[in-house]
């Protein structure tokens, strides 16, 4: 077409019309909205759980949601599993508890290893042989226990399945890679993969004490492990979201050594006191079926708490969102205390846990947060595993300090444990927030609220 004098005015007039908020097209009366696609309307925000269906949008999101699912609802059973086939078997449930803290203190210092080596070859590569060894363990343990073995036997196979991957930790390493241009989304998914931990740590128990009931005594161990395994390699196959391996040259630095991870994992440490010490304590103040009625109620509420969580707009300055989900948890905390010993009701207990377990939810996932934006891109299975090996170890601490207080003051002061626990996490996060943690969200990845 021929150039004319006009023609710059109807480029400009074209482009404005393009990217005008609002314009009458020709021939119609009403009027018809531009905007840039995956733009809503400025001032109007999504709907509640909008953002939750936008992350399955990415390909390949609801298959490895699928398989991490399946595989991580085992963990919530392998431990009461291992109990009630320990102590039907062999009558003690001191050793069913000494073998069971035995596992968990092999997990501890497996965990962190196993990540590297994911993070180093990739999660299909290291998660699939990782968990067969871990099977192979829960199997040896059940066929131990079967032929009633000699009791060391137990503690060398339930030790061999501290191999079992982090699946939780792969899952969030995922959504970290698929939106890493992305904080909003990345907040929404470690809401929902917190309410999933939550979920499973609910529906494990008594899957598993049914199966075992209903059953035969081994029933429980026997599903976690096909479970786990089955889990893991849909997990594994879903090969197009697993994220790159990152080239390494030389010797990488250990997160540990990162400025402000080491103050994050103290407060996983004490926020796994909390959890540990909660639960002894409400099974030693509530004795029989309804406490894990109680306990399930706290379970829900960090479930509930985490879904909504995950919908509100993600803090800029993380660090202080930390600290201000650690002293709600803080003084939530304390309402169980106040139930247990000012009126003695259940139902006032239930009431005060289902509100306590509300503010869980929130300040692990905003720890999760800080632990993305703290650790180096190619650590980041290790990153993350190294919270969680710091919250196990903050369980077994707050176990046997919570089962302590129960015993030798009573089980109303023993509610006192989680209140201290809380408030000790606030000491680390304070130390982060004067210099350590970063203030703002990292440039160049979006708007981080």
């Amino acid at each position: 077409m021929p150039q004319t004098k006009n023609a710059p005015q109807l480029a400009l007039t074209s482009e404005a019309l393009v990217l005008a908020p609002s314009y009458r097209e020709p021939g119609r009366g009403a009027e018809r909205r531009t905007r840039p696609p995956g733009r809503r309307p400025p001032g109007r925000r999504p709907r509640a759980f909008a953002s939750y269906r936008r992350l399955f949008t990415v390909p390949g999101a609801r298959a490895f949601t699928a398989g991490n699912l399946v595989a991580r609802l085992p963990m919530g059973m392998f431990s009461v599993s291992a109990v009630i086939m320990i102590a039907g078997g062999y009558g003690s449930y001191a050793l069913a508890g000494a073998v069971t803290a035995t596992g968990l203190a092999a997990t501890a210092l497996v965990a962190p290893f196993t990540a590297r080596l994911v993070d180093r070859y990739g999660q299909a590569r290291v998660a699939v042989p990782a968990t067969v060894i871990a099977v192979l363990g829960s199997l040896a343990l059940l066929l131990c226990v079967h032929h009633h073995t000699p009791a060391w036997t137990l503690f060398a196979a339930y030790a061999a399945t501290a191999t079992t991957p982090n699946t939780g930790g792969m899952s969030r390493a995922r959504w970290a890679h698929l939106y890493r241009h992305d904080p909003a989304a990345v907040h929404t998914a470690n809401a929902f993969e917190q309410a999933v931990d939550e979920l499973c740590f609910m529906l494990g128990p008594v899957l598993a004490a049914f199966l075992c009931a209903a059953l035969f005594p081994e029933a429980g161990t026997l599903a976690g492990a096909v479970l786990l395994l089955a889990g893991v390699l849909v997990f594994a196959a879903q090969r197009a979201t697993e994220p790159p391996v990152s080239p390494r040259t030389g010797r990488a630095r250990s997160p540990l050594r990162t400025a402000g991870v080491p103050a994050l994992l103290a407060v996983f440490l004490a926020t796994g006191a909390v959890f540990g010490s909660m639960e002894v304590v409400t099974l030693a103040y509530v004795d029989g079926p309804a406490a894990g009625a109680l306990l399930a109620l706290q379970a829900a509420g960090s479930c509930a708490a985490g879904l909504v969580y995950g919908s509100v707009r993600p803090a800029r300055d993380v660090g202080r969102r930390l600290l201000g989900c650690l002293a709600a948890m803080t003084v939530l905390m304390s309402l169980p205390l106040l139930a247990a010993g000012g009126t003695g009701s259940l139902l006032a207990l239930g009431g005060g846990l289902l509100l306590a377990g509300m503010a869980t939810a929130p300040t692990m996932v905003t720890g999760m947060t800080l632990v993305q934006r703290l650790t180096p891109p190619g650590q980041l299975n290790e990153g993350m595993t190294l919270a969680v090996t710091a919250l196990l170890g903050g369980i077994a601490a707050g176990s046997a300090t919570g089962g302590w207080a129960a015993e030798h003051i009573g089980s109303v002061a023993g509610y006192g444990v989680p209140v201290i626990a809380a408030a000790a996490a606030l000491l680390p996060a304070l130390a982060g927030v004067a210099g350590q943690f970063p203030r703002t969200a990292p440039r160049g990845t979006g708007h981080a609220g």
